[in-house]
């Protein structure tokens, strides 16, 4: 069947994939990647030629495939739970991408979930063509591997976005402005992480993209495994009224990694200027192996205590508007990136995201400028109106027929 032309929806999707759920060889594999688009496949083999990053033909030598050029954001969000829900599958998460070591007993069913390297949108174009032929190689490793192992398995690559969204010029304003609400959504369709004391959520946290860079050239991306499949470990967070720690234990999040932790401590204090209290996000820890500890100083990252915190970017560039700063040496090994992040750790009700305090300041440096601009022409238009009145015309005139117009020289 073709289904190009249209956007396939969640109730669609199961349809389509209840054929996976009846067959005899129910072993599945789940390639998640974070951004992917049907138009990907013919832009980077057509525009780099013999560099085409899809060398694998797992769709030819399949006894069948289905593509879906289109599907909705909501039905890749909630495309894992439904699969775990259509049946019992054992579920197996590949974050390290060694799936020979792993066991798979063909007798049951298996779910196996690779996440492969994200696409991340600050990278380059030729970056994001390396990332992908990378993945391209993980999917093909991972398949022949199970092939040469006897089992039978059906594959899924998908991604939890959309890369590309169509603005072509004869679609009408109105479409192209819900296809924008659309993406925009998307960034944000997963729930937040919740940490909960007893009966009551004491932590709320939520990022478009979260990613570390070790020594500047090994990429740990995240996001997935802290908001998507929450393979992520928060045993050891705290939550007081003063005091508030955010810990994220990741087991071999990258190959060479064993353990990664990740520590956000927030204080709540009360302050006399202000008459109010304040949260405030003080330092950010990163423990490596459970030896390597890398600490960053946070300066900016406040809010009333009633409120959440929201920043567009995060990290230890110069250029973000909340920054990290290195406070050992082994924190300058680090590199972090943070979009879209939004954190409370105290004060919430109905586990929900109170009123954010952005990091963004009033006065930005476009408004700075443009007042500065104004004032410029302000005085330039001040001067020459001043320079105007101070204009004389001659209040006597020389008549022709009369005597002669003497002017004293004193006038």
């Amino acid at each position: 069947a073709v289904h190009e032309g249209q956007v396939v929806s969640a109730q669609e999707l199961t349809v389509l994939l209840q054929p996976l759920f009846t067959q005899k060889s129910r072993n599945l594999v789940l390639f998640l990647q974070d951004r992917l688009s049907i138009d990907d496949f013919t832009y980077f083999s057509e525009t780099y030629g013999n560099k085409n990053p899809f060398q694998n033909e797992i769709l030819q030598s399949s006894p069948s495939s289905l593509v879906l050029p289109a599907v909705d954001c909501k039905a890749t969000k909630y495309l894992l739970s439904v699969l775990q829900e259509a049946g019992d599958w054992k579920l197996t998460n590949a974050t390290n991408l060694n799936i020979s070591q792993m066991e798979v007993n063909a007798s049951n069913p298996n779910l196996l979930v690779v996440q492969l390297q994200p696409l991340a949108s600050d990278l380059k174009e030729i970056s994001t063509l390396e990332a992908i032929a990378e993945n391209d190689k993980i999917i093909g490793k991972v398949t022949m591997d199970l092939q040469e192992r006897g089992i039978h398995f059906s594959a899924i690559y998908t991604a939890v976005r959309p890369s590309r969204i169509s603005r072509r010029t004869n679609v009408v304003a109105e479409l192209r402005r819900k296809l924008m609400a659309a993406e925009e959504e998307d960034s944000l369709s997963y729930p937040p992480l919740n940490v909960t004391t007893g009966n009551y959520t004491c932590i709320l946290f939520h990022a478009s993209n979260f990613s570390l860079k070790a020594n500047s050239s090994v990429l740990i991306d995240l996001t997935n495994a802290t908001f998507l499949t929450q393979n992520v470990d928060i045993s050891a967070s705290e939550c007081t009224d003063s005091n508030t720690t955010l810990s994220l234990k990741y087991t071999n999040p990258v190959n060479g990694i064993r353990s990664l932790e990740i520590r956000f401590l927030m204080t709540n204090k009360f302050y006399e200027v202000s008459a109010r209290k304040w949260s405030t996000l003080d330092s950010v820890e990163i423990v490596q192996d459970g030896e390597k500890f890398a600490k960053f100083i946070i300066s900016g990252i406040s809010a009333p205590a009633e409120y959440s915190f929201h920043c567009q970017l995060v990290g230890t560039s110069n250029l973000y508007p909340a920054r990290l700063v290195p406070s050992n040496n082994e924190a300058k090994n680090w590199d972090v990136f943070i979009s879209k992040l939004q954190i409370q750790g105290f004060n919430i009700i109905n586990n929900q995201f109170s009123y954010a305090s952005d990091c963004t300041g009033f006065f930005t440096p476009g408004i700075w400028m443009g007042l500065v601009t104004s004032i410029i022409l302000l005085w330039i238009l001040t001067y020459g109106i001043h320079m105007i009145m101070q204009l004389t015309t001659n209040n006597r005139f020389d008549d022709p027929k009369g005597p002669a117009l003497s002017v004293p020289q004193t006038e």
